[in-house]
């Protein structure tokens, strides 16, 4: 599985068969420029949305006759399954930012889970529905979303094989959050990629976990 990141809680993610599934597409230039990354406009067979905000649930500009999720439960497609787990943007139950979801999408023999705008720690039963995933996309940027010490928390609950952060501070966002280097400072086994994309498969799974930092696409 290829997985591809575009910046902010976006990414493409194409399986050995080809389909190709994109998370979270952001509005290219939305909160009044504050989202600076560039359009995503890659075909699609499925898209997922964990909430509806513009930098999570801009689909207009993906092109292909694709399916979307955006609702809690099982989704079956052709080699492909995806659960989509109900938590909150904050840690307020929702009453701050409303409600998001955890996708957990199987596929190539991997487990990907991206967390969305996770805006608390995960009790014992969400860990439990989660499970033990391969690959962990994982917001660290705080202010929105879980900050780089709670991150660290989900992490070590959940233990991926690889964690990818995402929705942290570039040069592309404007939003008050922090960068991931909050995040990365002091652990181990940390891998830097020049480059958005990172090829993942069972057999070349890291025996030790590690935390891949990409560079975004757009």
């Amino acid at each position: 599985m290829r997985i591809r990141w575009y910046g902010h809680a976006a990414f493409k993610l194409t399986t050995a068969q080809g389909a190709v599934i994109v998370i979270d597409p952001y509005e290219s230039g939305g909160f009044g420029g504050a989202i600076g990354y560039g359009p995503i406009t890659d075909r699609a067979d499925i898209v997922l949305v964990t909430h509806d905000h513009a930098d999570h649930n801009h689909t207009a500009s993906i092109e292909g006759d694709y399916r979307e999720v955006r609702e809690a439960g099982v989704h079956d497609f052709p080699g492909i399954r995806i659960k989509a787990l109900p938590t909150f943007h904050d840690a307020a139950q929702g009453q701050e930012r409303g409600k998001n979801l955890v996708f957990v999408i199987e596929a190539d023999g991997l487990s990907i889970v991206h967390v969305g705008d996770l805006g608390h720690p995960l009790d014992a039963d969400a860990l439990g529905r989660i499970g033990k995933p391969d690959v962990l996309l994982l917001p660290v940027g705080g202010y929105f979303t879980i900050d780089a010490q709670t991150a660290t928390k989900v992490m070590k609950a959940l233990g991926p094989a690889i964690t990818i952060p995402m929705h942290f501070k570039t040069e592309k966002v404007e939003f008050p959050i922090a960068g991931a280097e909050d995040f990365i400072k002091g652990k181990e086994r940390v891998k830097k990629v020049d480059g958005p994309e990172i090829e993942v498969t069972r057999e070349g799974l890291p025996k030790e976990p590690e935390i891949i930092l990409l560079r975004h696409a757009k």
